[in-house]
């Protein structure tokens, strides 16, 4: 009897776009293989991993079929399908885009680069514009989803579906980018029933675990 196809996930484990992608699978309870991609040693602009990703980042996946997918967010949203953690209804999943699109482009590119180069030793190596710039926009975004968590208990509605997942995979972590987050009481609260969902995933790794990352 032969082996059973299964989801193939190209990931990176200190990646926290790669840990939204292993938490929905988890709670999916969805079998997958892993294939590591060694971001720092240039795997990701090999020819074969760029047919795989074009944009030679983490994470991607490989269907059973053999087509591809890459983007975090994107990896959500069809995983997601016909789950609970997708809405049904046109609005809901419209709603659902519109946060994982400020996730995009005020979180990740924003908190999460201050997080990366903070991690990685490199922020003395930025600009000082750059980086206030960067901290300013991180603010914004912090005090944007305190006040909208102040309304309801999830990101995009009454329960908790990928756009919590998208966010708190760096939000969360914005104090490892210098955000104190004592002034966000919604944010934290909304942080604390995340973490109560069943199947949280709490393991993340630092990129110590990389010889080759920097520092």
């Amino acid at each position: 009897t032969g082996i059973a196809p299964m989801l193939t996930l190209y990931d990176y484990l200190p990646s926290q776009n790669g840990w939204k992608v292993r938490q929905l699978l988890r709670h999916l309870d969805l079998p997958y293989r892993t294939v590591p991609v060694s971001i720092f040693e240039g795997e990701g602009r090999q020819p074969g991993y760029l047919r795989i990703n074009p944009t030679g980042t983490v994470p991607a996946i490989a269907l059973e079929d053999g087509r591809t997918l890459a983007e975090s967010n994107a990896i959500l949203a069809y995983l997601a399908e016909g789950t609970p953690y997708l809405p049904g209804d046109a609005y809901g999943r419209a709603k659902v885009l519109q946060w994982l699109n400020f996730e995009q482009e005020r979180v990740e590119s924003v908190i999460g680069s201050l997080r990366y180069w903070t991690l990685t030793g490199q922020l003395a190596k930025r600009g000082p514009a750059l980086v206030e710039l960067k901290r300013e926009a991180g603010l914004r975004a912090l005090s944007m989803l305190d006040a909208e968590l102040g309304t309801r208990p999830f990101v995009a509605g009454e329960s908790y579906g990928i756009a919590d997942i998208a966010l708190f995979a760096y939000a969360s972590r914005a104090d490892e980018a210098g955000f104190d987050l004592a002034p966000y009481s919604h944010f934290q609260a909304w942080i604390e029933r995340v973490r109560a969902q069943p199947g949280h995933l709490a393991e993340t790794f630092p990129y110590s675990v990389d010889p080759h990352a920097p520092r």
